[in-house]
């Protein structure tokens, strides 16, 4: 919004101008959606606490310690998240560009389908809320819808291609299926990300890493320059989503301020299924969807984690982690919440490095 309204007078007023440049509107995104979630945290978490009264949920057959540390903690704290990412995006990008919408549309639809799995089990005091039928098939429309709308406006070349790291030139058409490749792409990381939110703090961070480097990817993938430079596929507008993901940033630096140990609220899945998606949704608009498998690699060894579980319980009858997802595994080892936590932030770093080598290793 500010860009349309400011830039145009950049002729009058020439320090206006700046409003021209995605990096100082990144800046601006990310600082609005920290004052946003310092703003508005305090009074939603209370606000959260007077409704729900007993908290979210705790399973009984999870850790035996969170039975005691995190009973009572109120949840659907993602919606202070989508507050300040929609409020951050919306003020500083420009808002003809097709790609922030369906972003932005993502985004939504997730957090609303995980605002009703929240509000059920907090109404109805257990941990089952929303069928995982129904959830699936909100994820799937919206996802859909999402990659249609990505696709009319992607260049030619690019629209049913997946680009492949370390070759520069390597596209492979997968015509009809591109459009089911990229469902699951945007499904797959909302629920991956969701698996991993399970102790304070653990999600956030490596969301807010791969938000920031996916903000630097879009910025080089929309620009002639950088994107020739890099040998990279070049995406005319996708450089906008650099002010989505420095809004991801900064409600991610605001929202941590209430999730750090001891958490004062749980993002619920209002707040991590939205946050994958986004993910999802940024990559694919970018064609970076492999990329994203690397720089999110913590959320994927958490799901794999869980389907090895699953699997071998199934085929053998038993387990090969004392318990799945995988950072359970190591409380039940008697790792310390914290050093679960740091270590699993160190990770998802490394991972990040090794997503942002892929842009020169060509």
């Amino acid at each position: 919004m500010l860009f349309h309204i400011l830039f145009p007078l950049a002729e009058q007023f020439s320090a206006l101008n700046v409003f021209r440049y995605i990096t100082f509107r990144t800046g601006g995104a990310m600082m609005t959606a920290l004052i946003v979630s310092f703003l508005f945290g305090p009074v939603m978490i209370e606000i959260l606490r007077a409704r729900q009264g007993q908290g979210q949920p705790i399973r009984d057959d999870g850790p035996e310690s969170h039975l005691l540390t995190k009973k009572g903690t109120p949840t659907m704290g993602g919606v202070l998240i989508l507050l300040a990412v929609c409020s951050a995006t919306l003020l500083w990008a420009d808002l003809t560009n097709p790609y922030i919408w369906a972003v932005l549309g993502v985004t939504v639809g997730f957090g609303i389908i995980g605002f009703i799995d929240d509000f059920l089990k907090v109404s109805k005091h257990n941990t089952k809320g929303l069928s995982g039928k129904l959830k699936l098939a909100g994820q799937v429309s919206i996802s859909a819808v999402a990659t249609f709308w990505i696709l009319s406006h992607l260049p030619g070349g690019l629209q049913t291609t997946l680009a492949v790291p370390f070759f520069k030139d390597l596209l492979v058409n997968l015509s009809w299926m591109f459009v089911v490749f990229a469902v699951l792409v945007m499904v797959g990381s909302s629920n991956a990300v969701n698996l991993t939110d399970g102790l304070d703090g653990l999600a956030i961070v490596p969301v807010m890493i791969a938000a920031g480097v996916f903000g630097f990817i879009a910025y080089l993938a929309g620009n002639t320059i950088f994107s020739d430079y890099l040998q990279l596929h070049y995406v005319p507008g996708a450089g906008e989503l650099a002010v989505f993901c420095g809004s991801l940033v900064g409600s991610g630096l605001g929202f941590l301020w209430f999730n750090a140990p001891p958490a004062k609220v749980f993002m619920g899945d209002t707040g991590s299924l939205a946050l994958g998606g986004a993910l999802g949704a940024v990559s694919v608009v970018t064609k970076h969807e492999l990329v994203l498998a690397i720089v999110g690699g913590l959320f994927v060894l958490e799901t794999v984690s869980v389907i090895v579980q699953v699997v071998s319980f199934k085929l053998t009858g038993k387990r090969v982690f004392a318990m799945a997802p995988l950072h359970h595994h190591f409380e039940k080892k008697g790792w310390a919440e914290s050093t679960i936590v740091i270590r699993f932030w160190i990770i998802a770093s490394i991972l990040a490095l090794a997503g942002l080598a892929t842009l020169k290793l060509r």
